[in-house]
């Protein structure tokens, strides 16, 4: 199955067939990273924060040598060695909480083991829609995926919650561990128009070259117009992210709304990125253009700020929410139009490294900018964080602006 012989316009079935197993597989990981997470709640808070922290460290250490891995073996090969090792570890779980239920160990020993395999895999499957679909289809590529990937964060903690109550953690890893092998399955099917040949352009690339993690970094900044939009990406991230994780749950417990309403506002923000998403993915023919991601930069502004008033001119939170899906939709729309700036602008000899630093653009600022937002809400009210963030992406989009001249 390759990307050639698709009809025009269309994009290739090679490609929604791996986007398909691809999301199936993040839906059994997340529904169990989910009730992992709850059950390490049950501990704590100390304990739940642990479990979190060691799930997400991996991704600062393992990125870089993901990518190099991947661009120097082939994506593809990382992604299914990735997969595999992501089963028998599933199911090693699937019998030690059958066995010994959850203490502690276990649940911290799973969130490292299963957030490492991921954190290595990262690079490679950002890197598919490029080896898997032509460059003028890359938008709306990319655009379905990130509506499908929102679909399955916003999927997995009710689903995950409903689990917990009714089948328990065995049940749960034993069916992330099937969902994982169709998109095993899928992985071993699906082949690239490359896939017959080593990485194109890799015999381009010195040998010392090939092997030096910092590889990517170096192309980032010799390549004509690619750090622009890594900056950008960055500083919109350090904004946006922390919202719903952060600002949103801040913004329900100083109003009194309760855990129901503040997971509908926090819902309202990944049905607006589903909707830009798949607005996009609808698409012919559409470009990426930095003009087109400060557009959703100025929308997701006016979100924050609806945000941040909303439950001083509204009792009913119906301002709110209308806040938060406009947050949402300019989210989903500079993404949807960025993203493709920077993966269609990569040389395809460091197609992964290049997506490694991309995560690393977006995961560093995150860490700092989510402290000193919870100390701002902390220290005037989550209104005033997300007026500051308000702020912060009117001058982003400003500075997006610029980008195109």
């Amino acid at each position: 199955m390759t990307a050639v012989d698709t009809p025009p316009n269309s994009l290739p079935r090679s490609y929604l067939v791996w986007l398909g197993g691809f999301t199936v597989a993040r839906l059994g990981d997340a529904v169990l990273v989910f009730s992992l997470g709850w059950a390490a709640a049950g501990f704590g808070g100390t304990t739940a924060a642990l479990a979190l922290t060691l799930g997400a460290l991996p991704r600062l250490v393992l990125l870089v040598a993901g990518g190099a891995v991947a661009d120097r073996v082939g994506a593809r090969r990382v992604l299914i060695a990735g997969e595999a090792a992501l089963i028998v570890l599933t199911v090693a779980l699937a019998f030690a909480l059958a066995r010994v239920g959850t203490p502690v160990w276990l649940l911290l020993a799973s969130s490292a083991a299963l957030g490492t395999v991921t954190a290595f895999c990262l690079p490679a499957a950002g890197s598919q829609p490029r080896r898997l679909v032509p460059d003028d289809q890359l938008t709306r590529a990319l655009a379905l995926r990130q509506g499908w990937g929102q679909a399955v964060l916003m999927a997995a903690a009710p689903l995950g919650g409903l689990l917990v109550g009714t089948a328990g953690l065995p049940a749960i890893a034993w069916g992330a561990a099937a969902l994982l092998g169709v998109g095993l399955t899928v992985l071993v099917a699906v082949r690239d128009a490359t896939a017959s040949s080593p990485e194109p352009g890799l015999v381009d690339v010195p040998r010392d070259r090939r092997r030096d993690l910092l590889d990517g970094f170096r192309v980032v900044a010799r390549t004509p117009g690619l750090r622009g939009p890594l900056l950008l990406t960055g500083a919109g991230a350090a904004l946006i992210l922390p919202v719903p994780s952060l600002l949103v749950p801040l913004l329900g417990r100083a109003s009194g709304w309760g855990p129901g309403p503040t997971g509908v506002v926090a819902g309202a923000v990944g049905v607006g990125v589903i909707s830009a998403a798949l607005l996009a993915a609808r698409r012919r023919r559409l470009p990426p253009r930095a003009g087109s991601a400060a557009a959703g930069l100025t929308v997701s502004a006016v979100g924050a700020l609806a945000l941040a008033v909303g439950p001083v001119l509204d009792d009913t939170r119906a301002a709110v929410v209308a806040g938060a899906l406009v947050f949402g939709f300019g989210n989903g729309t500079f993404v949807a139009r960025l993203a493709p700036l920077v993966l269609g602008g990569a040389p395809r000899t460091h197609l992964a490294r290049v997506q490694a630093v991309v995560g690393l653009v977006q995961l560093v600022p995150v860490m700092v900018t989510t402290p000193v937002l919870g100390a701002l809400a902390q220290q005037t009210s989550p209104g005033w964080a997300l007026a500051a963030i308000a702020a912060g992406l009117a001058a982003c989009a400003a500075g997006a602006r610029r980008l195109t001249g």
